[in-house]
């Protein structure tokens, strides 16, 4: 069982931006991780399991809609503390962190942002506790980069709504309670529906065989009528803008969140590197080395500043898509190129599960596609910076 020494990195007293409550919820989240969380993280991954007993914990730390009102039983803290605590939750794994950022980004936001008040009661206190989970219904398997094209669609029956239709690649699916899910109605309009589990014809079959997010679980949503009430439907939100507002929250979380896997992988390289013996010194006094080192911890503080500036836009309600589409983009994308070279750094020994850099790689391998591929990212800023669209 691995001991969890990491130091975090901080070579532009970054956390002099902070106030005291974010330290004070930072250091509560990392002595969380350390304690619970890096003694069995490698052993879940390997096994392709979710640590299922983890939920409660998750929400008694506020990692649950950290952000949303306190009079709904959430965390009312403030943009900056929901970016420190999924930093925290990814620098262990990314797909402990997906867990939590759907929970809180995809499920319940939707719910208070556009949900009904009766809707908000209902659900969010027990989401925030963990006591029930959800998943987040976008994604199908012809539709992915294209979500305005999707097929799921439900008819209004009177007295509750017939839906049918499919989605995949979606985390917490085979346990989660609730479905947040977007499909057609039949003016073509987009709309949120709330489905529960133990509603006749909604399945929920797992997604297996992955190399990636093996510590998290992936499945699909399957709707073969589905008699779904009318106080299920969101009301307040029509139009694709309702799915891609939670993504700008999920995408921002993110941005803090991989930025913490660089900091793992970071801090195990350098740790290694003066531990490790070669030609009679640590590897640590060679150039190349250094190099490499030096060259980490640079992308990390300019990924710190950044995600530290769009957090204080976020809560000045400032922050555009745009921007958080590149800040997620450059932490993912820094976050993959430190975990190719940490692993360098520990050599052989960096494809074992005694260090976390491989699991950290392939996990990245799927934080860089969803919620918006690289490339779709980079096209995002493109659309901003000339205001003309690569993707018609």
């Amino acid at each position: 069982m691995r001991t969890d020494t990491y130091q975090h990195p901080d070579h532009y007293l970054v956390d002099e931006l902070l106030t005291e409550e974010h330290r004070l919820i930072r250091d509560s989240v990392r002595q969380y991780v350390k304690k619970e969380l890096s003694p069995i993280i490698e052993d879940y991954a390997q096994r392709a399991e979710f640590p299922r007993h983890i939920l409660p914990q998750l929400g008694a730390i506020g990692a649950f809609g950290p952000s949303l009102p306190a009079e709904y039983g959430c965390g009312g803290m403030d943009q900056i503390a929901y970016g420190i605590i999924m930093q925290e939750l990814e620098r262990c794994d990314s797909g402990i962190r997906s867990t939590a950022s759907v929970q809180g980004s995809l499920v319940m936001y939707p719910i208070y942002k556009y949900g009904s008040e009766e809707q908000r009661r209902k659900y969010l206190p027990k989401l925030a506790t963990g006591e029930w989970m959800g998943c987040f219904g976008l994604t199908e398997p012809d539709h992915g980069s294209n979500p305005g094209g999707m097929t799921t669609h439900f008819q209004d029956k009177g007295d509750h709504y017939l839906l049918n239709g499919a989605k995949m690649w979606i985390s917490n699916a085979p346990f989660a309670d609730i479905a947040v899910v977007w499909a057609k109605d039949e003016a073509g309009k987009i709309r949120g529906l709330i489905v529960e589990r133990g509603m006749e014809g909604f399945t929920t079959p797992e997604t297996h065989n992955k190399w990636s997010l093996r510590a998290s679980a992936t499945g699909e949503l399957v709707f073969a009528n589905v008699k779904v009430p009318k106080e299920n439907l969101l009301p307040n939100i029509s139009g694709l803008k309702g799915p891609l507002g939670c993504l700008d929250s999920a995408r921002y979380g993110i941005a803090w969140g991989a930025l913490g896997a660089a900091m793992d992988c970071y801090d195990s390289a350098k740790q290694y590197a003066l531990q490790r013996i070669q030609f009679d010194k640590p590897i640590a006094s060679f150039q190349l080395i250094q190099k490499k080192l030096a060259e980490m911890l640079t992308e990390i503080t300019k990924g710190q500043l950044l995600c530290w500036r769009l957090g204080v836009l976020k809560n000045e309600d400032r922050a555009t898509t745009a921007q958080i589409s590149m800040a997620k983009r450059n932490s993912v994308e820094i976050a993959l190129n430190i975990a190719r070279e940490a692993r360098q750094i520990h050599g052989g020994m960096g494809i074992t599960g005694e260090y976390p850099i491989m699991r950290h790689m392939m996990n990245l391998e799927s934080v860089v596609t969803y919620e918006g591929t690289h490339d779709i990212h980079l096209l995002i800023t493109g659309m901003d910076l000339t205001g003309i669209s690569a993707f018609r």
